[in-house]
């Protein structure tokens, strides 16, 4: 981008008002320019507002429905276990178990390189090619007859990130993230209300309820994928929906917030320099720790649930209050940090809350199931409501389109080791508290009789910390 020298200024009009003024020559982005005329972007603080309102309502609302319907789609396997997915199918507790995990590997794999497709192709066309064939996949699970089909179709399932980086400045996308990422636990709410209607289609067609599940909410995914390249603006130097000015003051103001590092073009060097920057090894193990609670939850609530004593169709709609409260706390959170420019004591206060509900659902786990149910309330709202704000925070710290959008990519990537783990979190022989006991005097022996060589691996051997 090239612009004259000089800092945006404030002044005031003939009627007081307060302006923010550019001056501005040539305008490049996304590899291409064109001429900015000669009139420089001058915006009043009003009018500032009503552009970002203008592109908000225009991108936020549509970005967040293809998330929710991703993260439908990925963890709707949930809501179909309780639907009879397991009792239809020739498939083990261990198969199910890595069917949930190896989704995530797929995710790792691909993640980067559709980062860079997403650069290079521009978002409405690649994220539309993406939502069909994540729409044909989920649907093509219902035709599963085996473990190991599940594994297949769930592998081979798995950038908006980095889309509203180049949208807003770092202070205005801390809550746009958190309206996108919020989604994800509306997608928990939405998916048990659908599950407690559609199993009420057992048998329709020959299909099982389990089947019209991924059936029926692969849909949505699928039509938004086809009207995708005319939903989706591309990126700001490009969008129709966009007068010239306004084009010219978005991409002008996110290169004022980028500072010295607002490069545009690309390198390999870049790349590699970012892969192996300390600061995304730190996000991305950040970032495992982080999603694991809200992964392993949204994949396990019905049956958490359905281990508190509520039958299976009463366990689909009791997993809505969590995410409706997961939901208002997520927003409510991330505004605040985003306000106050700050991420790191936003994060901890939801960790801690998260913490406390874990804590009640281990003390509580002989109690009354309502109980217990509050502590799976809490446990999903901190978990929820801090992953936001990493995921702000990363992309806050990446200057230049290259280097935010491989970095972004990276450390989503890695950091979706969680899911790995996630998948492993919740055993079928845990239920239905999911809480492990000490080994009993009768599993100690038939651990270790005949076994002379175990060394620290001894059930009894005890490691200082």
């Amino acid at each position: 981008m090239f612009f004259k020298k000089g800092d945006p200024e404030k002044t005031n009009d003939i009627k007081g008002a307060s302006v923010i003024k550019d001056d501005v020559g040539s305008i490049t982005e996304s590899g291409e320019s064109y001429q900015v005329s000669d009139i420089p972007p001058e915006l009043t603080e009003k009018e500032l507002k009503r552009l970002l309102l203008k592109i908000d309502l225009r991108i936020i609302p549509y970005v967040s429905l293809l998330y929710l319907l991703s993260y439908l789609d990925r963890v709707n396997i949930g809501n179909a276990k309780i639907a009879g997915l397991m009792d239809d199918i020739d498939i083990t507790e261990s198969d199910y178990n890595w069917a949930l995990s190896i989704f995530f590997i797929g995710y790792i794999l691909f993640q980067v390189p559709a980062n860079l497709m997403l650069k290079w192709l521009g978002p409405r066309l690649w994220i539309g090619i993406i939502a069909i064939c994540w729409g044909t996949i989920s649907a093509a699970l219902s035709a599963c007859k085996t473990g190991s089909h599940l594994l297949a179709a769930r592998f081979f399932l798995g950038g908006v990130i980095y889309y509203l980086s180049i949208w807003y400045t770092r202070k205005q996308v801390a809550l746009r993230v958190a309206l996108f990422y919020a989604s994800n636990t509306l997608a928990g709410a939405v998916g048990g209300l659908l599950a407690f209607g559609i199993m009420r289609m057992d048998g329709l067609q020959g299909l099982s309820g389990w089947q019209w599940i991924f059936i029926i909410e692969a849909i949505p995914t699928l039509i938004c994928g086809v009207f995708n390249y005319w939903l989706l603006p591309d990126f700001p130097d490009k969008a129709k929906f966009l007068t010239e000015k306004e084009r010219a003051f978005i991409v002008h103001q996110n290169q004022q917030d980028a500072g010295v590092a607002s490069d545009t073009h690309f390198s390999w060097r870049q790349v590699v320099s970012v892969i192996f920057d300390w600061k995304t090894i730190t996000f991305s193990l950040l970032y495992i720790c982080a999603a694991t609670p809200p992964y392993s939850l949204s994949m396990f609530m019905p049956s958490i649930v359905n281990g508190m004593g509520y039958h299976n169709i009463m366990a689909q709609v009791m997993t809505v209050p969590t995410y409706v409260c997961a939901f208002i706390w997520c927003i409510a959170n991330s505004y605040d940090a985003g306000r106050r420019m700050e991420r790191g004591y936003h994060i901890a206060v939801s960790a801690a809350l998260s913490a406390i509900g874990y804590i009640l659902l281990i003390a509580l786990k002989d109690q009354r199931s309502d109980h217990l149910y509050a502590g799976a309330v809490i446990a999903t709202t901190g978990a929820f409501g801090f992953v936001a704000i990493i995921i702000s925070w990363f992309s806050n710290n990446y200057g230049g389109h290259t280097r935010r959008n491989v970095g972004i990519a990276t450390i989503t990537s890695v950091g979706n080791l969680s899911g790995v783990i996630s998948g492993q979190v919740y055993r079928a022989d845990d239920a239905p508290h999911y809480y492990r006991e000490n080994l009993s005097p009768e599993e100690i022996q038939a651990r270790t009789e005949g076994k002379t060589e175990l060394g620290e691996k001894h059930p009894l051997f005890r490691y200082v910390t």
